[in-house]
């Protein structure tokens, strides 16, 4: 799969690819990153990207042309079809579903906001407009990584075992995952639960089922429909 990022600060994503599961990932050929330099993409003789927004206001915006000639650009060099997605804190939030379902796609080309945001004309031209979080980044270089990596791990041969990708939080389901535990079985006075040395493994799925439920009641009340403030049903 073909993950194509325009930013202009790729410097910033070099090495995040450059190491780890995504390293090896492109090395055996199943994913294959390529950043691109918004500003190759610009007419202004400056290879400027930017203006001030129209109706006024602090900060610059991030014009449409540059994104717009980068889109086609790449979308042809493309083999099969590219899903464009504009990464930003207006758009709909990104979830684990959406990894899955755009693991199936030949190429994810990835736009990165910078400033006060990118010229609204732009979202005509790309098939989603994302956030990861309900909080405002930088840029969307940031989001980008997060992205690819959340679909990468989808991609059959990325993780070594299905079962890891399997038993992650969000996937396929509406809970965390457990609390995990490693050696030694004591540290700072902090034992592992017995019941995950007992070798007893219907016991430790049943622990391990319950402390998810648990957890996730703890830090993500929402996802069992709580109100997050008060910790009460919403319904």
């Amino acid at each position: 799969m073909r993950f194509d990022i325009l930013t202009i600060f790729s410097e910033i994503l070099s090495g995040f690819f450059s190491a780890g599961i995504l390293a090896q990932a492109q090395a055996k050929g199943l994913i294959d990153v390529r950043l691109h330099d918004l500003r190759e993409f610009s007419c202004d003789p400056h290879r400027m990207v930017d203006d001030r927004p129209y109706g006024g206001g602090p900060g610059m915006v991030m014009q449409a042309e540059p994104f717009i000639r980068g889109i086609e650009t790449i979308t042809r060099e493309v083999n099969g079809h590219t899903h464009v997605i504009l990464l930003s804190s207006q758009g709909r939030l990104f979830r684990q579903a959406d990894a899955v379902r755009w693991a199936g796609v030949d190429g994810l080309l990835l736009l990165c906001g910078r400033y006060e945001g990118v010229d609204e004309r732009v979202t005509s031209f790309v098939d989603e407009e994302i956030s990861i979080g309900n909080y405002v980044l930088t840029g969307g270089e940031t989001a980008a990584a997060v992205v690819i990596e959340a679909v990468a791990r989808m991609i059959p041969g990325v993780v070594g075992k299905l079962a890891s990708v399997e038993k992650d939080s969000f996937f396929n389901k509406d809970h965390l995952g457990p609390p995990q535990y490693t050696r030694p079985p004591v540290i700072r006075g902090l034992s592992v639960p017995e019941v995950l040395l007992s070798g007893d493994h219907a016991k430790i799925e049943a622990f391990r089922s319950r402390k998810a439920w648990e957890k996730t009641a703890r830090n993500r009340p929402d996802l069992l429909g709580l109100d997050v403030d008060r910790g009460n049903s919403s319904g």
